[in-house]
């Protein structure tokens, strides 16, 4: 499978559906508008923080499963990101030392590779590296009002925290090959010259890796 990964508003979505498109493949995109628990974890983060984690986890290892069963289907975000994600929140007091540890504990047991059982890791991660001024521009465009900084203030620090962390997980990130999209240079969200470079970089890839 392929996973995707990068900040919110990054172009996670975007570049799933054109990715499944081009390859004819399945997308499994990160449930937003029917997930209740998002809207309660941004009216009350601490209190809804690990819950909402825990929801994630949930259901991205369901799309993982599902996506085992044919080549290259796309997922809209890793599931090695949530500790990412859940650790920031930690440090915004928004979570406790002791969730995120419980939490890890968690991802590591639901993840580990067993003997004669399919590997649950992608065989690809593509990660969409965007600036903190492209970010914010996304989030303001899709509108989904608990994200804008407009209606709460604090989110600043929170986005602005998560875009500065997000390349040391991606050079720490070894559980599979990857790769980086420049999403500041390549604008595949809204240019047809810049599609058509990340899918034939992102062709080559898999090409070199034997998956084509």
């Amino acid at each position: 499978m392929i996973v995707l990964s990068g900040t919110i508003g990054a172009g996670k979505s975007t570049l799933t559906k054109m990715l499944a498109d081009h390859l004819g493949t399945q997308a499994f995109y990160e449930t937003v508008d029917d997930n209740a628990i998002l809207k309660m974890f941004y009216a009350d983060p601490q209190k809804y923080g690990f819950l909402l984690q825990v929801y994630f986890m949930n259901k991205r290892l369901g799309y993982i499963q599902q996506a085992q069963t044919n080549a290259l289907d796309i997922l809209d975000r890793s599931i090695f990101e949530d500790a990412l994600l859940f650790k920031l929140n930690a440090d915004l007091g928004r979570a406790t030392d002791t969730e995120v540890e419980i939490h890890q504990a968690l991802l590591e047991n639901m993840m580990e590779n067993l003997p004669g059982v399919a590997s649950k890791d992608p065989d690809l991660l593509i990660y969409i590296r965007v600036s903190f001024e492209t970010m914010l521009k996304r989030i303001e465009l899709r509108g989904r009002d608990f994200e804008q900084v407009a209606q709460d203030p604090s989110l600043y620090e929170y986005y602005q925290t998560l875009t500065s962390r997000y390349d040391a997980w991606f050079e720490s990130y070894n559980r599979s090959p990857k790769m980086v999209i420049d999403g500041d240079r390549l604008d595949f969200v809204t240019e047809e010259l810049a599609r058509t470079e990340v899918l034939a970089a992102i062709d080559n890839k898999l090409t070199q890796l034997g998956l084509r």
